[in-house]
């Protein structure tokens, strides 16, 4: 169950019907993705709400109306006959949480990713760019409602970090598995044969290139300190490029006040102190692509709020690169500092500068940093050795409780 599927499912679904399981997904009708298990779809038209709905709990309506069209759709297929024995659903948007009441025999385990906390995360994080009052504070809390009552009716969950396991009340914690997606440590491993086109240039392992992902720039990874750090480290680094993959959405968090994109509020921030023609924005890319990038990559640079951990992080540290990440809770259950990569506190800009002319300045005594970045991968997150075998079994017990 996934409104984008197959979302964190793409291995496990296939996985388990490899095994002799029916397997099925039921997403959001408007979803085109590809997928590799036969899909079931549910309507939900999102409601226009009148003005007697406040932003308060404007979060909750939503999650709970596309909670009822699922059980609508889940409704029509029971009278078919259909019984699932395990549903397993990402708990984000409200899908799972009147499927009980549709299956109550079915075992339902959840996907259970982030849980909200109006102080202490990320939601008041950044005093420059939030300045928490009562009514985000309110907002922030409405969020946990829905997560709650999700949790509440599940009989197991999965997190993919401990970290994000902890940010639940201690009363669900022992009912969430920590296990992670995983990664494809066979695709993504060190290529000195990458090569990667950018514009005119054409960038291969051992060229000064300087890396930044996520799926949208915005503060919440970072991209602000980021785009700060680069003036500097051009200025120091005459041969260096930097390559920025993302978009210009808002993922997490509000828009800017001014309707612009967080990606130009930042680039106009700077412009007059930027090499420009050293900076690629290159959008969002084909995966081999990104593959390919972080071979070449000779510093990967990845920032985030205490929030949700990227996947594209693990993914750089299995290709072999460095990653110089913040020293926030979640990149630091990952990253040991001067072990296995290098970490920054999130908001020392002149830090970052700093740190990253040194890795560029001298690449080769951070070697053993770049090597240990992938066996870290190769024993705690490795998908076929580890994590997947780890998700199966999680799915396959829950018939047993």
């Amino acid at each position: 169950m996934h409104q984008n599927f197959p979302g964190q499912f793409p291995h496990l679904a296939p996985a388990l019907q490899a095994r002799g399981h029916d397997v099925s997904a039921l997403t959001a009708a408007g979803n085109k993705r590809p997928s590799p298990v036969p899909v079931l779809y549910y309507t939900y038209p999102k409601p226009n709400f009148d003005r007697s709905i406040s932003r308060h709990v404007g979060n909750f309506a939503d999650r709970a109306e596309r909670g009822v069209a699922v059980a609508i759709a889940a409704e029509k297929l029971r009278a078919k006959g259909y019984v699932p024995d395990v549903v397993f659903g990402h708990f984000g948007w409200g899908e799972t949480l009147y499927l009980k009441n549709v299956w109550p025999a079915a075992k339902l385990a959840l996907y259970a990713e982030f849980f909200y906390h109006p102080r202490g995360l990320d939601a008041d994080f950044d005093p420059e760019l939030q300045q928490p009052n009562l009514t985000t504070n309110i907002v922030t809390t409405t969020l946990q409602a829905p997560l709650l009552l999700a949790m509440h009716t599940a009989d197991a969950a999965i997190a993919p970090t401990r970290w994000q396991a902890e940010t639940f009340p201690a009363h669900f914690q022992e009912r969430i598995t920590v296990i992670h997606d995983g990664i494809d440590t066979e695709r993504l491993h060190p290529n000195p044969a990458a090569w990667v086109t950018v514009g005119s240039q054409v960038f291969r392992p051992g060229d000064e290139v300087v890396t930044f992902v996520s799926r949208n720039l915005e503060p919440y990874r970072g991209y602000h300190i980021f785009m700060r750090a680069l003036p500097e480290l051009l200025s120091a680094r005459p041969n260096a490029h930097v390559v920025i993959v993302g978009g210009q959405e808002v993922g997490y968090g509000p828009l800017h006040a001014s309707r612009k994109s967080w990606k130009q509020i930042f680039i106009d921030e700077v412009k007059d102190r930027l090499d420009a023609k050293r900076v690629h924005f290159v959008g969002t890319i084909p995966y081999t692509t990104f593959v390919n990038l972080m071979s070449v990559t000779q510093v990967h640079v990845y920032l985030t709020y205490p929030f949700v951990l990227s996947w594209s992080m693990l993914e750089a540290m299995s290709a072999g690169a460095l990653v110089v990440g913040s020293a926030t809770p979640p990149v630091q259950e990952i990253i040991r500092h001067g072990s296995n990569g290098l970490l920054v506190d999130f908001f020392d800009q002149p830090r970052w500068s700093a740190t990253l002319i040194e890795v560029l300045s001298e690449p080769a005594k951070f070697l053993p940093l770049r090597q240990a970045a992938r066996q870290t991968v190769l024993e705690g997150y490795d998908l076929k050795s580890n994590c997947l075998p780890r998700m199966i079994e999680f799915v396959e017990n829950l018939v047993r409780l």
